[in-house]
């Protein structure tokens, strides 16, 4: 193969439509996943659940899209997303709009715990990640961050918007009007703008700056191959960086996921009232964006284990203020400074495996790795719920989350940031 002279100066690269359409699409997804502490209550005021079983719908969601984002990631890197985020779209939209009509907790079980599931993990922050670093070759960090900060801006921007419709209207009509968003939003940009690789444009990732024209000449089509040291999940999981960073990836799903389904009803339980705490996970949200434009661009230019480091060192902090510390400020400084963390480890997932075993199979080993993230999530966040039944608070779980925070923050220093290669 050869390549030719780019395309005029003036032409936008194909893959800035795809990271616009990218934030788009995590921009009203996020603010859907982060509603789920919005409804929490008032679901649990109308049918007299206690927070174990209504957490456990959670665990069940976060199980399930947990296992199937290695599949998902698995078909991503052998079909593309346009058939896998379309499916997975028709199956948020239904999820959520019938959740409606339940009338006990088994149906909340199957729409949410597995319609859902399914939806969110066909249109997850790593396939988003993945697909936004198959088409940028400079500034990949700062591009997966900036496609990823769609979701931080709609955490802030729609959970207030739910939190009033909840109160004004009713649950119900706040999950009727996610699912009918979801359908109308995803489809179109799925369809018309989103395709797998640059070369389905007849292009290069952007930064290369030349056009991709294909011919049978053998020699070239050598020297251009990239891959041929890109490690396959079975030979990254011999690597002890891999496990560590697996490990780190567990404890900081436990932390997002149960800020995600407590932080409000936490808030609410010490006498905030329920449109503060919803704005306190609006700015959890918004800081979010913060983290996730600082942490791409940092990746690139000084590496991957500092910010990860930071990450769960802020996070260890943020938990012992909350500890001592239970006043409206304060949950204000927790839910900023853990929010400021949420999404940094969105991009270095992408920019540290790749670094570390080549972006060939980066959809299939982000997935796996993702897996555990979300296994964390729902195991914690149901953890959360049954010790709160159990203990009537949340102190145990914020101490033990503490705990897995110190942990973690020392072994992203272990991980061991250099292109590994095949034993």
């Amino acid at each position: 193969m050869k390549y030719i002279s780019s395309k005029k100066s003036s032409d936008l690269h194909w893959g800035w439509y795809v990271m616009i359409s990218s934030f788009i699409i995590l921009f009203f997804n996020s603010g859907a996943r982060y509603s789920f502490g919005v409804m929490f209550k008032p679901m649990i005021e109308e049918f007299g659940w206690s927070r174990g079983p209504i957490s456990f719908s959670f665990f069940i969601n976060m199980v399930l899209y947990a296992f199937l984002l290695t599949v998902v990631g698995r078909i991503y890197d052998r079909f593309g997303p346009k058939l896998v985020m379309i499916i997975a779209t028709i199956f948020l939209s239904i999820g959520f709009s019938f959740i409606t009509f339940i009338k006990s907790i088994w149906e909340f079980y199957l729409y949410y715990g597995i319609f859902v599931a399914i939806g969110f993990a066909g249109t997850s922050l790593p396939l988003f990640a993945s697909l936004i670093s198959k088409w940028f070759a400079r500034w990949r960090g700062f591009a997966i961050s900036l496609s990823l900060s769609g979701g931080c801006l709609g955490q802030f921007a729609l959970l207030p918007i739910f939190t009033f419709i909840t109160q004004r209207y009713g649950w119900r009509i706040s999950y009727l009007i996610i699912g009918l968003l979801m359908m109308v939003v995803n489809i179109p940009l799925i369809i018309f703008i989103i395709k797998k690789e640059p070369k389905d444009c007849g292009l290069l990732p952007y930064g290369l700056n030349e056009v991709y024209e294909p011919v049978s000449n053998k020699r070239d089509e050598k020297i251009l191959i990239e891959n041929h040291s890109d490690l396959s999940l079975k030979e990254a999981i011999y690597t002890r960086s891999f496990w560590f960073f697996v490990i780190v990836m567990f404890i900081c799903g436990s932390g997002d996921f149960w800020m995600i389904t407590h932080l409000i009803p936490f808030a609410t339980d010490k006498g905030i009232s329920p449109f503060t705490a919803g704005n306190i996970m609006a700015w959890y949200g918004l800081f979010g964006l913060f983290g996730v434009l600082i942490a791409g661009p940092a990746s690139d230019i000084i590496g991957n284990k500092i910010p990860l480091a930071l990450t769960f060192l802020i996070r260890f902090i943020s938990f012992i203020i909350i500890l001592n510390f239970q006043n409206t400020l304060s949950f204000y400084i927790f839910g900023i400074s853990f929010g400021f963390t949420f999404l940094i480890t969105a991009p270095i997932t992408a920019t540290l495996l790749g670094k570390l075993y080549g972006f060939s199979h980066i959809g299939f080993i982000s997935g796996f790795v993702t897996t555990f993230h979300h296994l964390g999530g729902g195991f914690w966040t149901y953890m959360g719920g049954w010790l709160f039944d159990r203990t009537g608070g949340y102190e145990i779980s914020l101490y033990l989350s503490a705990l897995m925070a110190l942990l973690a923050f020392i072994l992203s220093f272990l991980i061991k940031e250099k292109r590994h290669k095949v034993n």
